[in-house]
């Protein structure tokens, strides 16, 4: 009997504590997720005026005298010419001041549309967006180990953070999908982006056709006229480290650009590999090629948005192989961050970065420091807040929403400190009095619901109750959460018109081409 008493009263309690969390995010404007974050702290400088023009002063030396180098893209070394630079073959060299001449044409600021408009984001100005991981080739869980990824993963992916109100985005390409032809999957993932989410997410960029193929479907979606006024799909586009930019990014960002929707230009600049071992060098090299990416944009159709990216990488030299979540890149990635904004360029910067092979300790501290410095460098757009594993290798179930729950932290930690009558709690003062508790005041009782962030993932009962219900880790405890949040999923509703109007195009482009598996 008093078994049954003890398992009815945890029953009782389990459902209190959901409904105290569904509360908070009324309150929180999350029960389908709040759509974007408006930052209510500033981001933090750590360089001097004087450090900071001696930076873009190596900047520019490098795009003065070094150049970079546009590799099959005819169009695009023509567009430089016109606008008077120095092309020598596919060597393009810039005089001091051209590119953030060309760059006063992009907004400061812009909105990504999604399908459901009240899920629209800002990205720009004071506004942050969290947005899952991308570009691994392999999953791991619990359960299964590493393996590679498939559409059925890449789909629960887009489904786990539809499911969160932590995150603001459906991403782009959170795992490829090898089960599916390399010249085709681009297909399915914008199809599964727009079925299985209705949040704005990012495109194809692995070729130019395909880069065309997926703002075609957003133009079935929304509608010519409406995408051809507003910006509906990002194209998330590297530079090819040191000094190069291939063709195959460049004809991407280009059709994107035409189409008036935004790129995402970012280097990736691996520490001693792709760029210097040190950190200012680094930086200098990726203000270089960042602002140039960004500037044929502009030159493709002025106005169109961009985004200023950044993914900086330190190494382990002994071995070579690169690390993630270190401190170097972290304080990188804020300076990057007053580059940016003198630029007037909206930022997307680090992410929940690790080497780690586990959802474990060393994971959660690297991510933690990289995470941090996005969030303090002023980072609009954060690519890579969940999921992120193995040095991008790997994309983790249980790291995912481990990592959506700590972005659920930073939404009130970006909220910051409110002054007002309510939280300044005079009166509970006036009722408490000296060296009495506040527990059971009316101003606790007006709330306790909503006072503090709630994780759904920690456990902060004492060690007895924890050790008496199985003395379960945070991984295993996010095993069984992206298990129930994939059995609870429901998709959002699609106009069946339009939905069998992508499936015809998705139909019709799938046929007209043979399977290429590389």
């Amino acid at each position: 009997m008093g078994n049954i008493v003890k398992q009815g009263t945890k029953k009782r309690m389990r459902g209190g504590r959901k409904a105290r969390q569904e509360k908070r995010n009324l309150a929180a404007g999350l029960v389908s997720g709040r759509p974007y974050i408006v930052r209510n702290i500033p981001p933090y400088d750590i360089l001097s005026e004087e450090s900071l023009v001696r930076i873009e002063d190596a900047a520019d030396r490098i795009l003065a005298n070094i150049g970079i180098e546009f590799r099959d893209d005819p169009a695009a070394l023509e567009l430089w010419k016109r606008a008077g630079a120095n092309v020598d073959g596919v060597l393009v060299k810039f005089d001091r001041g051209m590119l953030r001449e060309i760059l006063k044409t992009a907004p400061a600021q812009f909105t990504q549309c999604a399908r459901n408009s009240e899920n629209n984001v800002q990205i720009g100005g004071k506004n942050v967006v969290f947005s899952p991981a991308y570009g691994s080739p392999f999953v791991m869980d619990l359960d299964k180990g590493r393996r590679y990824g498939t559409l059925e993963d890449f789909q629960n992916f887009i489904k786990l953070a539809q499911s969160s109100p932590w995150l603001h985005h459906s991403g782009g390409t959170i795992c490829e999908p090898v089960d599916v032809a390399v010249n085709k999957r681009h297909l399915d993932m914008v199809y599964s982006h727009i079925r299985f989410s209705d949040r704005p997410f990012i495109g194809s960029v692995t070729a130019e056709d395909r880069a065309e193929d997926s703002i075609e479907m957003c133009r079935i979606l929304f509608g010519r006229e409406f995408v051809e006024n507003n910006c509906v799909i990002l194209g998330n586009v590297n530079v090819n480290s040191p000094l190069v930019w291939d063709g195959t990014m460049t004809r991407a960002l280009r059709a994107y650009a035409r189409a008036n929707q935004a790129g995402i230009v970012v280097p990736f600049i691996l520490g001693g590999a792709m760029g210097p071992v040190t950190n200012a060098g680094a930086i200098a090299q990726c203000l270089a090629e960042t602002m140039a990416g960004c500037a044929l944009t502009q030159l493709e159709r002025p106005g169109a948005p961009v985004i200023f990216g950044n993914f900086l990488s330190s190494t382990a030299l002994r071995s070579g192989s690169p690390t993630f979540g270190t401190p170097e890149p972290a304080l990188g990635s804020l300076v990057i961050g007053q580059l940016a904004r003198r630029l007037k360029l909206p930022l997307r910067c680090s992410g929940n970065f690790t080497t780690s092979k586990l959802p474990d300790a060393q994971a959660m501290n690297e991510s933690t420091m990289s995470m941090l410095s996005a969030i303090h460098c002023g980072a609009n757009f954060i690519l890579h807040s969940a999921g992120f594993l193995d040095g991008l290798l790997s994309m983790s179930y249980e790291k995912f929403v481990l990592d959506a729950d700590f972005c659920g932290a930073l939404h009130t930690y970006l909220d910051g400190v409110s002054t007002d009558d309510n939280q300044l709690a005079l009166e509970a003062f006036s009722e408490v009095g000296p060296g009495n508790h506040f527990f059971g005041c009316a101003h606790t009782m007006a709330n306790y619901e909503t006072a503090y962030w709630d994780s759904e993932l920690a456990n902060n009962d004492p060690f007895e109750t924890w050790e008496a219900q199985g003395s379960d880790d945070a991984a295993t405890r996010a095993n069984r959460l992206w298990k129930r949040q994939l059995a609870d999923y429901q998709a959002p509703p699609i106009d069946e018109a339009i939905n069998e109007a992508l499936k015809d195009f998705i139909s019709t482009k799938k046929a007209s081409v043979e399977d290429a598996w590389y």
